[in-house]
């Protein structure tokens, strides 16, 4: 594996700038996720570390070499995009094979065969072996295709939303194989999402992408706790952080400049209205193990998580205060 280094990095086609001076390190063996909506420069991050695309300025290093001028071939690395792009007319067996019979490579076939069946036991498909990929779920399909990356054993993995496609119950599991098998093999791996789950279950590090600036890296307990603005605050967190203005809900110490409040549901307490009451329970969203409280307080609606056996009722009248909640300027930047 290897360390990837990105340093001031910029990109744009025509007038649209989809990265702005990024500096990136995936340190060697590391899982980061970068995490961003549509437009937000994550595709394009992982683009040009292929070499599929050419920065306008800055420097990509991967193990220390500058890959300026290299070729996506010579650059080590493997791209596992967000359709499975497997080969239709082969076998599981001959879309993992396919990599290792490259003539740069020279394997031998007894190797290949080696690689292709604890490849294939290590993302479970290796009791579809001789099936066409046409007859495989999608489930199977993305296992191959992520496979197919890893018979290589390139310096580093490149992921590009390969779970989006599928089902809930699909991605689940295959997050946990991945974060399995990413620490099996001690992989260096760069991963690209815009669902927060996928970032908090697997990532050593989350990167905040948006308009093609990174607004913050670090772990996701880091990036959950001690958001640096506004934006970063609303990227996790389910259901989502409360924008509320200061003043509205009582509790809390703001410091001066305070405009805005993040409250999640630990910053939120929920006491019997008891004639002094604050707010009310509009819906109850029911999800068996916990419920989402949809509240209003003076024209604010907020939610918050909470027991499925709390004896509240939608219409019911509560007193809501703050506990340590966080604090924005009119900037959106942190006030701490």
């Amino acid at each position: 594996m290897a360390e990837v280094s990105l340093q001031n990095i910029s990109k744009s086609f025509g007038e649209s700038e989809a990265v702005r001076n990024l500096t990136l390190t995936i340190r060697d063996g590391e899982f980061v996720v970068l995490l961003g909506p549509t437009g937000a420069g994550k595709t394009t991050t992982l683009r040009l570390i292929a070499g599929l695309e050419r920065p306008d300025k800055g420097r990509v290093t991967i193990g220390g070499q500058d890959m300026a001028g290299a070729a996506p071939a010579g650059r080590d690395v493997a791209f596992v995009f967000q359709q499975y792009s497997l080969y239709p007319h082969l076998t599981v067996y001959e879309n993992l094979a396919f990599p290792l019979r490259s003539p740069a490579r020279r394997l031998g076939a007894d190797e290949i065969d080696r690689r292709v069946r604890e490849v294939a036991r290590m993302v479970r498909i290796d009791h579809k072996l001789e099936n066409r990929s046409t007859r495989l779920s999608g489930g199977e399909m993305q296992r191959v295709a992520i496979g197919r990356a890893l018979v290589r054993k390139p310096s580093i993995y490149l992921m590009d939303e390969p779970l989006s496609s599928l089902d809930a119950k699909l991605r689940g599991e295959l997050r946990l194989e991945l974060k399995r098998i990413q620490s099996e093999l001690g992989s260096t791996l760069l991963y690209v999402t815009h669902d927060q789950i996928e970032a908090m279950t697997m990532a050593d590090r989350i990167g905040i992408l948006n308009d093609g600036e990174l607004i913050q890296l670090g772990t996701p307990r880091e990036i959950y706790s001690n958001p640096v603005n506004l934006h970063v605050a609303a990227r996790l967190g389910q259901p989502h952080i409360n924008l509320i203005p200061e003043g509205l809900v009582p509790g809390g110490q703001p410091p001066k400049g305070t405009k805005t409040i993040g409250a999640r549901t630990e910053h939120l307490e929920i006491h019997p209205g008891n004639g002094t009451a604050n707010a009310e329970i509009d819906w109850i969203e029911h999800l068996g193990d916990q419920s989402h409280l949809h509240m209003r307080i003076a024209g604010h609606k907020l939610v918050t998580l909470a027991n499925p056996y709390v004896p509240v009722m939608p219409g019911d009248k509560i007193m809501l205060t703050l506990k340590d909640p966080l604090y924005f300027g009119g900037d959106g930047q942190r006030l701490v």
